[in-house]
């Protein structure tokens, strides 16, 4: 449960601080002058032109060093009105606070201004009583920021920090703050060769490597594998579609925005397609349909391209390509509720094999106020949301509502998972849709031989395969379960002239029983090889020595643990067969 006051004094706190960050720049850089020190997620930030001087870190040590001197001074903080004549008289020689002045409407503006001593900033506030209060404080960071965002503006040193009540408090951020460097899936993505990217290929679109894409076929067939026993269908469709293809459906007109741009070939306009339904619907429209073959479940593991900003573009959790575990769901009225508890208990099922605890379900309901950005039909949009409303509540599951969240053509379940890393994402969802049968003609012959039109579900339990594979990497630090390790064991003899033969026989036994194993038999002391082993957290390292080699047996070390087992080569087959069959449980 999110406590609000303790969010809002941590702002108030983190604030104040960024002020004090301004008057200890102010101190050793007598010129600089000031756009905007917002709180962010992080901490603070402050916007600073320092002239030609670019942030260093020898600075941000000299910069922390001022601002405990001033902490330690004590003074009070001060908030003072301002008519907006007032504001443009004190602030006359600062260009960045006079552009802010000059958009404010001072009939319905509160201009204030906050002192400290011998510094004075043009602030909504609220701030702390008393400088004193910031000094439990850590300068994190820097970087160029262009004036107001816009590239064709200044470039300014941006600082960010951070403030807590207490030392200690303080400490366990920072603590948190190298764990959370630790957990980031680009980089456990490098220290694994997992995945790269190059801007020579292009923004947001990422390369997956040989260990990367063990993961991934791994992560395809495990969800192929549920989906069949519950009679999906799967398919495989084209990355590309018409542009009229989108205009049918209704994406062109509110999702244009995020498409690539169409390319025009033969006189036809076509776009990198954004999302799979319009080619669901359209393999769901080739034949005649019954009441008796519904629900029809038509799933795919699908290329998909959305033209993300630039700043929103990470790793693998956000690109501009990337592949959904998707799959529409034809039924009947009827059938709603049936065929969204089966989504739910499969999403719950998944949760369950991969040990996501920490997740909320939201209903994402339209905005019955904005008319541009939904489909136009009120009762359509009543009926659905009452539905999914019902089935929530038969299946006795918590959730709250959010206004706006829905697609454009139907509320939508939305699992929001809280990963070790950032903000909450969302990982799987199941949207209820009565308008794109409807805009594509689809229908079925109900048992009257009349003739009726299906509605969709939407759904995507592991949501995107390389946000989930983010999200897992994050969760696991890399030291991800055997079964889905892209090495699960590293045979390694102790000298090639001695032990090789036999290291060869171990392997090859591995590999003819579906065993991911690489023989390193690199000329290579045998503890350089184990240390690099652990560094790309191989499962499992098997030493081979002359008792191995004259008894047949294998003495392995698991990833993580200190000690050392010998089995028989039969036995450890046997133990890693039965861990990937139970996925370690």
């Amino acid at each position: 449960m999110r406590d609000f006051k303790k969010e809002e004094a941590l702002n108030t706190l983190n604030h104040s601080c960024a002020h004090v960050m301004a008057q200890a720049v102010k101190h050793l850089f007598p010129e600089a002058k000031f756009w905007v020190g917002p709180v962010v997620s992080e901490g603070f930030y402050y916007d600073i032109d320092l002239g030609d001087q670019v942030v260093t870190d020898d600075m941000i040590a000299k910069i922390e060093k001022e601002m405990k001197k001033i902490c330690k001074d004590g003074k009070k903080i001060i908030r003072k009105e301002l008519s907006k004549e007032e504001a443009l008289e004190m602030f006359a020689q600062d260009p960045y606070k006079i552009d802010l002045i000059d958009r404010m409407d001072e009939d319905t503006t509160t201009i204030t201004c906050y002192s400290q001593g011998d510094f004075t900033d043009l602030c909504r506030g609220p701030h702390v009583d008393n400088v004193k209060m910031c000094r439990n404080f850590k300068l994190l960071k820097h970087s160029g920021a262009y004036w107001k965002g816009d590239a064709n503006n200044k470039v300014l040193q941006r600082i960010y920090g951070v403030c807590l009540p207490t030392p200690e408090e303080l400490e366990q951020h920072l603590q948190d703050l190298e764990d959370a460097k630790e957990r980031d899936h680009r980089k456990i993505g490098k220290d694994m060769d997992i995945f790269m990217a190059d801007d020579l290929i292009g923004r947001g679109l990422p390369m997956y490597l040989p260990n990367g894409y063990t993961i991934w076929q791994e992560l395809e067939e495990y969800i192929k594998r549920k989906e069949r026993k519950l009679n999906y269908l799967h398919v495989m469709t084209p990355c590309v579609g018409t542009v009229n293809l989108y205009k049918t459906s209704g994406h062109w007109d509110h999702y244009k925005e995020n498409m690539f741009p169409a390319m025009e070939v033969e006189g036809e306009s076509f776009v990198l397609r954004p999302m799979n339904c319009p080619h669901h619907m359209m393999i769901y429209a080739h034949r005649l349909h019954s009441y008796k073959d519904l629900p029809i479940r038509i799933g795919e593991i699908a290329h998909d391209f959305r033209f993300e900003a630039s700043g929103a573009v990470k790793g693998i959790e956000r690109g501009r390509h990337f592949c959904q575990n998707d799959a529409h769901l034809f039924v009947t009225p009827e059938q709603i509720k049936e065929e969204f508890k089966s989504v739910v208990d499969l999403i719950l099922d998944v949760y369950k094999d991969f040990d996501i605890k920490d997740y909320r379900l939201v209903l994402s309901l339209r905005d019955p106020a904005d008319k541009k950005k939904y489909h136009d039909d009120d009762e359509m949009w009543d009926t659905a949301e009452q539905e999914l409303r019902e089935v929530m509540n038969e299946l006795g599951l918590e959730y709250t509502e959010e206004i706006g969240e829905a697609a454009f053509y139907g509320p939508k379940l939305d699992v929001q998972v809280k990963p070790a890393v950032g903000n909450e994402i969302t990982l799987s969802t199941c949207q209820l849709d009565f308008c794109l049968p409807a805009k594509f003609n689809l229908t079925y012959v109900d048992k009257d031989g009349s003739k009726k039109t299906p509605v969709v579900l939407h759904r995507a339990i592991l949501g995107s395969l390389d946000r989930f594979m983010a999200y897992i990497l994050e969760e696991t630090k890399g030291n991800l379960p055997t079964w889905l390790a892209p090495n699960q064991v590293t045979v390694l003899p102790v000298k090639n002239q001695y032990h090789l033969e036999y290291a060869q026989e171990i392997f090859d036994m591995l590999i003819d029983n579906n065993i991911r194993a690489r023989l390193d038999a690199r000329e290579e002391k045998l503890g350089y090889r184990i240390r690099e082993s652990q560094l790309q957290k191989d499962t499992y390292q098997l030493v081979l020595g002359n008792t191995e080699r004259d008894e047949n047996l294998i003495t392995f070390r698991k990833h993580g643990e200190q000690k050392s087992t010998t089995v028989t080569k039969e036995e450890f087959l046997a133990m890693i067969q039965a861990e990937i069959k139970n996925k370690g449980k």
